[in-house]
């Protein structure tokens, strides 16, 4: 043989795969299936393996999902019990480890090394809650061999016996082959008997593919849970359900005693049209006792106010932008007015643009209007209640931590209570995007120009992200730990929203002077038509409506106040686009009377909102298939 042949042939040779490693192989998988008539079934499995100590060194181990999730996310949990192992007809021991959706079995010993060969291991267990009932007919769906085997399976079958009172030709057979989701038919099934199914695969399997077998029959044959078992199951697999019943339960329970006690308003009194606003009262603090409590509307409010009474100029941009120029006046401020100007306009500033740059200035200004009216009238007029809301907060705190606390070991604690605390911040964040993002629209509703609708759309694109994180948060808290508790934790947000707001109640003097407030309310909103019914209304005249549209505004009827004024302030506009001495603006001819107050209140009640904030505080059968079906998992050597 020349050399150049003799190099060929080395080369061809090299390239032979090497004959002293032969591939590890499951040779032969039998599964043996009793059903008994109390559902539980009775499994042994027969595995006969090659093993030459690359991955089968101690024994093989087998994988069995005992952890499910139903279509709506409650868990569902399988009993499983193993009653023995043997090789090769011997008892061999093994332990049992738990795996994130189920338990892996280890057959074999540490200690002890296998000698290159073929092996039959023997593995028999119990389990119960595999079979389907349906309405006309009873079903057993198995993932015989599993999917998850690092080795080729090259024959499996599975013999399944069914109670002895199965009638003949009452069962249904079919099996899909292949890999998980496919719905192959490499297989052939048939009933020895009656009481009987055979189950064979006609081709191998690579790793990754198995045999999965279905087998339905007529009902009665097998005892179906009843619903107090069904109820025992449920409770048993899904503990944290019921620590969110009995924690929401519980919180509902003590703020209704809570609101029965001291949350309930006291009754109204008769309510007739006032034309004046009550003495002593600036449209803010009819806000603020209104409402119980402080918004930026409160504070838009009270500069209009004072911008009405000579205190300050509001002029406009074409951006939208708000300029506020202090004035002198000699009209008399109420109380928080002072303490609003002082710290706008503080170090004898004469004007302030309301932008983020300003949020500092602008915030102290807020804090301090709000700590005025607190001071003047919380306690006189009504009450927070705020003290009845720590009970609550604890039982909130603590329904889903006891829920993380009975989860069964399944769930995975860590992640659930990371997305816990991410959201509890989260949450935060997007409720302000999407506030943001409503005041935004009420705007541009309120007056439909292109310079309200862009400011609308831009917050609402920057908002949709977040919330779609919140959706993502939300939907992996159900996935890591439960349904349950995805649920429980908006609607224990909910919950103590709604009775911070529910709890809060007016004082006897208070009720008085809302029933004041009501009739100045009645008398702003009512329709030009209706208020013939009114005895000696005051005269139309731009005067009043520029007297009263900071109360309108305060009072949430700004829009129907200007409608009513629309022929008035046309006429003494002269054809020209009517604007008050106190407010400028660039592009005020793109409005018209009817919308002019809710323009500007909610405007500035917008703007106030967003420059008072720091920069960068907020956060920007027929349907089976291979695979489908109970038992499954698969295995390895070890």
């Amino acid at each position: 043989m020349t050399i150049p042949n003799r190099l060929i042939l080395f080369f061809a040779l090299s390239l032979l795969p090497p004959t002293g490693h032969a591939t590890e192989t499951i040779h032969r998988f039998d599964s043996e299936i009793s059903i008994h008539r109390d559902a539980s079934m009775q499994v042994v499995e027969t595995i006969t393996v090659s093993a030459e100590g690359n991955q089968i060194k101690h024994g093989i181990y087998r994988d069995f999902p005992t952890d499910y999730r139903s279509p709506s996310g409650q868990r569902y949990q399988v009993g499983f019990k193993v009653l023995g192992a043997s090789r090769d007809g011997h008892p061999e021991p093994f332990h049992i480890t738990k795996r994130s959706n189920g338990v892996r079995i280890y057959i074999g010993a540490k200690n002890h090394y296998l000698e290159p060969g073929t092996y039959t291991y023997t593995l028999r267990y119990q389990t119960n809650r595999q079979l389907g009932f349906f309405a006309d007919h009873d079903e057993l769906y198995w993932n015989v061999t599993g999917h998850g085997w690092r080795f080729p399976i090259q024959k499996a079958t599975a013999t399944v016996h069914f109670p002895a009172s199965m009638p003949e030709n009452s069962v249904a057979l079919a099996a899909y082959t292949g890999k998980t989701g496919q719905q192959g038919s490499d297989y052939l099934a048939y009933q020895p008997n009656p009481k009987s199914a055979f189950f064979q695969s006609t081709r191998p399997f690579p790793p990754g593919q198995g045999l999965t077998i279905v087998a339905s029959w007529p009902k009665n044959h097998v005892i179906e849970p009843d619903a107090a078992a069904r109820l025992h199951y449920f409770l048993a697999d899904n503990p944290e359900s019921v620590v969110a019943v009995i924690g929401l339960t519980v919180i509902l329970g003590y703020y209704l005693l809570a609101w029965a006690k001291i949350g309930k308003d006291p009754e109204a009194g008769v309510i007739a049209p006032l034309y004046q606003a009550p003495p002593g009262f600036s449209p803010a603090s009819m806000r603020f006792i209104k409402r119980m409590g402080y918004d930026h509307k409160t504070f838009a409010a009270a500069v209009i106010n004072l911008a009405v009474k000579g205190h300050l100029n509001i002029e406009e941009g074409a951006s939208g932008k708000f300029v506020l120029s202090r004035k002198q006046s000699g009209a008399a401020l109420a109380p928080g007015e002072k303490a609003l100007l002082n710290k706008l306009f503080s170090f004898d500033r004469q004007f302030i643009e309301l932008k983020n740059s300003n949020h500092k200035q602008l915030k102290k200004a807020l804090q301090a209007h709000k700590k005025s009216l607190q001071r003047n009238y919380q306690k006189l007029y009504f009450l927070t209640n705020s003290s009845y809301l720590a009970p609550g907060l604890v039982f909130t705190v603590a329904t889903p931590a006891i829920m993380m606390i009975v989860m069964p070991e399944g769930a995975q604690i860590e992640a659930v209570l990371f997305f816990l605390v991410w959201l509890s911040i989260w949450s935060i964040a997007v409720l302000a995007l999407c506030m943001h993002a409503y005041r935004r629209w009420k705007t541009y509703f309120s007056n439909r120009t292109l310079l309200t609708l862009t400011p609308a759309l831009i917050n609402t694109l920057f908002a949709i992200p977040f919330a779609l994180g919140e959706v993502f948060g939300l939907s992996m808290l159900a996935r890591e730990g439960s349904f349950s508790i995805a649920i429980t934790l908006p609607l224990l947000a909910l919950i103590n929203y709604g009775f911070y707001q529910w709890l809060k109640a007016p004082t006897l003097a208070g009720r008085k002077v809302l029933d004041k407030f009501d009739g100045l309310q009645l008398y702003l909103s009512v329709a030009e038509k209706d208020e013939l019914n009114f005895l000696h209304p005051p005269q139309k005249t731009p005067q009043l409506f520029e007297h009263l549209l900071p109360y309108a505004l305060a009072l949430d009827v700004e829009q129907q106040w200007s409608e009513k004024f629309a022929d008035i302030l046309q006429q003494a506009s002269l054809g020209s686009d009517y604007q008050p001495r106190w407010y400028h603006s660039s592009h005020h001819g793109q409005h018209d009377f009817t919308s002019f107050a809710s323009t500007i209140g909610g405007s500035m009640a917008t703007a106030i909102a967003s420059s008072s904030t720091a920069p960068g505080s907020r956060s920007g059968g027929g349907g089976g298939f291979s695979g489908g079906g109970g038992g499954g998992g698969g295995g390895g050597g070890w």
